[in-house]
């Protein structure tokens, strides 16, 4: 299987993790940010003397791609890209959201069959950004930035067990209030968990165009902005 640098920084949190045949080899994080500019280079660099070191070749980038901080999210992508034209690798996009629900998915805790996950990241105020999956990571709904009040999720809530989790969470479960929601506190967006889809984009072949990839915080101004502008 490959070699995978992952890097995730679309958060406070900036963490850098190598992965290969289905596990995590090397792993580097600071939580105590943001300090993406300062630790994110030296991370990578680490990673890839390890696997220079251990004579394991690097095959591919994956990146967190929002949505998350603006700063975070360029500061990252930035990085990928230019390891990826240096190294002459592909690129692979994880969405953010999607990612935080695999720790949840490999925890000792039992989720229900028929649950649903919906992870959140923060936007201050009583606002998030949030997808919602199934158990099978299948998009149940796609990301959106949400107000929430009691009716937000209440469509699946009244069907469904939902998971909330994430920085957005805690602050949300007051106003959602509903017997079928439940709080999963501790979820992070990590370098760790990505690796899972990474592998999973690189047996599709799901490879980004290094020249045109922009993360999710940049892809509604892109696509309104004139060429002439950009």
């Amino acid at each position: 299987m490959s070699c995978i640098l992952n890097i995730e920084t679309s958060t406070d949190i900036c963490s850098v993790a190598l992965s290969q045949d289905g596990a995590c080899i090397y792993e580097d994080f600071d939580d105590k940010g943001p300090n993406h500019a300062v630790k994110l280079g030296t991370f990578v660099d680490s990673a890839l003397s390890f696997a220079n070191s251990h004579a394991i070749p690097v095959d591919a980038v994956a990146v967190s791609c929002g949505p998350g901080s603006y700063t975070g999210l360029r500061i990252g992508v930035s990085m990928a890209k230019g390891i990826c034209y240096g190294l002459g690798i592909s690129l692979v996009a994880v969405p953010t959201l999607e990612l935080m629900c695999v720790p949840v998915l490999l925890a000792e805790q039992a989720v229900e069959d028929d649950a649903l996950l919906c992870p959140m990241i923060d936007a201050r105020r009583m606002e998030v950004y949030a997808s919602i999956y199934d158990k099978s990571l299948s998009t149940v709904r796609e990301t959106q930035a949400d107000i929430v009040d009691s009716d937000t999720y209440r469509e699946y809530l009244d069907k469904h067990p939902v998971y909330f989790f994430g920085n957005g969470a805690a602050k949300c479960m007051d106003a959602i209030s509903h017997p079928n929601a439940r709080l999963i506190e501790g979820i992070r967006p990590m370098a760790s968990s990505m690796f899972p889809l990474a592998e999973r984009c690189m047996a599709m072949e799901k490879f980004e165009d290094v020249a045109y990839f922009v993360p999710f915080y940049l892809k509604d101004f892109v696509a309104k902005t004139p060429k002439k502008l950009i």
